[in-house]
């Protein structure tokens, strides 16, 4: 059943957009990473290493990430192309950050090493192998899964995907205060699908944007066909709506 948005609702939500996607918005969000290094293949590694760690508390998610971040001393892409996070990030069963082992993120940083190896960025890789959105975390996940790192990278886009969807938000979407644009030349924004986190699927649900309460990759494309009624040639806009909105009334 087709959803159609009041325009009441497109109004505010629009408003809402505006009002949330600014550079405030980065502090205390794991896209700030991205913009403390300098350099397109700097940026669009600590942006996937910072997507990937970006579950559980803020709290826990952002000093780890920072850690990894100062290990690197800024030249991210280096630290990975180079293997120097085996120095930080031993191939060993101990606890790296929540049910990630030190294992588990060591042959996720692996694999990702050989993308960087193979096609010289992820950005080159996609480029090659992706159209758009989905294809492009169809590309990521069979790369993943192929190159033996489970547990981090979804195994497959059924799921909602979120933190990809996150990330490829953040490549994609140019002349934003947040988003980065880096592959803006190869892949539509207008493809960008919804990440669906707990904010976002109760503020759908709460305007009547979504019936569906289970978070999968078809859910997050309906909710992304709704988005393009309100902002038509850039639907992720709605994104900042949903997210910042439910993150404020957490807040208060």
């Amino acid at each position: 059943m087709n959803i159609i948005v009041p325009q009441s609702t497109i109004a505010r939500l629009r408003q809402y957009a505006e009002r949330f996607e600014n550079k405030d918005f980065i502090e205390g969000d794991p896209s700030w990473f991205m913009h403390q290094v300098k350099g397109d293949d700097n940026q669009e590694t600590m942006a996937f290493i910072a997507q990937a760690v970006s579950y559980g508390s803020r709290k826990q998610f952002m000093p780890k990430i920072k850690m990894l971040l100062d290990h690197s001393g800024g030249e991210v892409y280096k630290w990975v192309a180079d293997g120097a996070f085996n120095d930080i990030v031993p191939r060993e069963s101990t606890c790296f950050y929540r049910l990630y082992s030190n294992e588990m993120f060591n042959s996720f940083l692996t694999a990702y090493r050989l993308m960087i190896s193979e096609y010289g960025s992820m950005g080159g890789f996609l480029h090659s192998h992706s159209h758009d959105t989905l294809s492009a975390i169809e590309a990521l996940t069979s790369y993943f899964s192929a190159k033996g790192s489970k547990g981090i990278v979804p195994l497959n886009a059924k799921s909602s995907c979120k933190r990809l969807c996150m990330f490829l938000r953040w490549m994609v979407r140019d002349n934003s205060p947040v988003d980065l644009g880096l592959w803006s030349g190869f892949i539509d924004r207008k493809t960008l699908i919804m990440p669906l986190d707990v904010h976002v699927m109760r503020q759908s649900v709460g305007f009547g944007l979504l019936k569906a309460k289970t978070a999968t990759m078809s859910t997050a494309i309906r909710l992304t066909d709704v988005m393009r009624q309100i902002f038509p040639d850039d639907p992720l806009k709605g994104d900042f709506a949903l997210f910042g909105l439910g993150v404020t009334q957490q807040k208060q």
